[in-house]
């Protein structure tokens, strides 16, 4: 019985990393398709490759269109273009590819670091792999399979590490100086707000450090984490987040509102278990809306009050007093930092994604909770919700993984296109070919990433309700030949806004691309 209580986890996790592998070698195979954010740092990338300086992104002038405009994008980390970047460079393989192969790597280092940061905070082998099978069911987890969602994916394989780090290091020294340092550096590579967590681990490992000891002993210690945090931060601010926009950079003022509240406080329930996922986003939709804006906040209320009462059960139960600390200083930073985001209407989306950490922090004591109950029933529930979550990741990532397979269309990167349909993408490739200074236009932040001859202009998507603001589509100046690609839904209203924003063309004429695409030409 001992031996077999032992295997269990290497099979768990052996079977985890194979999963990950085959998938992995699939979508080398077949790539995904691309998220908005890291397809704006694939055109960086893009930009460099034509001889722009590092981060900077090269697009024509939207006051005059011939000329170009320069910007160093602090608004996304530089790490979800740069790793694939790098296999670009090291292997030859396209940007699909590249993609196909940060995943898979990020996917394994996300894995071994949570492992072992869960067995170092004193979970048993069986709880940690189950914990990981768990995350791994999870649609977040499957999600790079179907769209490459850049820093999402790094940061994974960043903090399992990371924590692991503030959990095992004992006592001030180079050690602690070192790791404070790079994993600020590093962790910001991955993505841009890790800067929450940071701080967050930080402030564990100091009261960690320094609990039950003198009172100098927590200056001292003050001293060893916060000078390195510093000049990590500082480093990054002065070298990155000064020569432009960020997120947190952009508020417009205060106001009170119930979901600014209720929103971190379900963090737990939120990240850990799917659910504003599952949802299409509680708040921030990312597909068809299945609640209403009161329902949403009444499901936030009650979410809320049971990520309370889950929170609260894990510092009572669990026995390791490091995780029951990490807990309780991440949750309560998690909540403090979002409600005054929130409050200060910041441009962060209300996405469980954004303090995923809470999530997967909180999932290897819900599973120590529930190996302690004595009726079956809680287990069973428990066991029904997980089945229903790997039942939902496996259709989305089947579906997805199909759709990208045999009807996205594919251009010169290897990313699937879901956009536009391959006849289309084929004409515009061809274009690209035949012609020297000319400008494509599209609706897409990803094709133009096809383009490799010519400057791109990418608009924002006009919704069906047609909220526009003419200043964010206007493009002055007359700078030759002009090839604008919409989808046929674009007819009517769109359409004419569109060419509308080109105040400096005149006669426009269509051709079709395909039976579902149009391009247009001035004359």
């Amino acid at each position: 019985m001992m031996t077999a209580n032992q295997n269990l986890p290497k099979a768990i996790m052996a079977f985890l990393y194979l999963a990950v592998i085959v998938l992995g070698i699939m979508i080398f195979i077949a790539p995904p398709s691309i998220f908005p954010d890291p397809a704006n740092g694939f055109h960086v990338m893009r930009s460099m490759q034509l001889g722009g300086g590092f981060n900077r992104l090269i697009t024509p002038d939207a006051d005059n269109l011939t000329q170009n405009t320069s910007e160093f994008l602090t608004w996304w980390s530089p790490g979800q273009y740069l790793v694939p970047y790098a296999f670009k460079l090291l292997f030859s393989v396209n940007t699909g590819q590249a993609s196909a192969l940060t995943i898979t790597l990020c996917q394994l280092l996300g894995l071994a670091g949570f492992y072992a940061f869960f067995k170092k905070v004193g979970f048993s082998p069986l709880i940690a792999a189950l914990s990981l099978l768990f995350i791994g069911c999870q649609q977040f987890f499957v999600v790079p399979y179907v769209f490459y969602n850049g820093g999402e994916i790094l940061l994974f394989a960043f903090l399992g590490w990371f924590l692991y780090g503030c959990t095992a290091l004992k006592m001030a020294g180079w050690q602690l100086t070192l790791f404070v340092l790079l994993s600020g550096w590093v962790g910001f590579f991955c993505k841009s707000s890790v800067v929450w967590m940071y701080a967050a681990g930080l402030l564990f490992l100091w009261i960690r450090l320094s609990s039950q000891r003198p009172s100098a002993e927590w200056i001292r210690n003050a001293l060893w984490v916060g000078l390195p945090a510093i000049v990590s931060m500082a480093s990054i601010w002065l070298f990155f987040l000064s020569k432009g926009q960020n997120p947190a950079s952009v508020a417009a003022g205060i106001k009170l509102s119930v979901k600014a509240i209720f929103f971190p406080l379900a963090s737990p329930i939120l990240s850990g278990f799917s659910v504003d996922d599952l949802s299409h986003g509680l708040v921030y939709h990312t597909g068809k809306v299945i609640f209403s804006n009161t329902e949403a906040i009444i499901l936030l209320a009650l979410l809320a009050f049971l990520s309370l009462w889950l929170v609260r059960a894990i510092l009572k139960t669990v026995p390791d007093k490091n995780y029951r600390l990490l807990v309780r200083v991440f949750y309560i930073v998690c909540i403090v930092f979002f409600c005054v985001a929130y409050l200060r209407q910041m441009t962060i989306s209300y996405e469980a994604r954004h303090f995923r950490i809470i999530g997967l922090i909180v999932i290897p004591g819900t599973l120590y909770i529930l190996s302690k109950v004595k009726l079956p029933v809680y287990r069973i529930a428990f066991g029904l919700i997980w089945a229903g979550i790997a039942v939902s990741s496996v259709i989305y990532v089947a579906k997805g993984y199909s759709f990208n397979d045999t009807k996205s269309a594919r251009g010169v990167t290897g990313i699937a296109q879901q956009a536009i349909d391959q006849k289309a993408l084929n004409e515009v490739i061809a274009l690209d070919k035949q012609n020297k200074n000319v400008i494509f236009v599209f609706v897409n932040e990803s094709l133009g990433l096809e383009i490799k001859h010519n400057r791109v202009v990418t608009l924002n998507p006009i919704g069906d309700d047609l909220r526009i603001d003419y200043d964010d589509y206007e493009q002055g100046g007359h700078a030759g030949p002009l090839y604008i690609i919409l989808p046929e839904s674009y007819a009517g209203p769109k359409e004419k806004f569109i060419l509308k924003s080109f105040p400096d063309y005149r006669g426009w004429y269509g051709s079709m691309l395909s039976d579902n695409y149009v391009m247009y030409q001035a004359k």
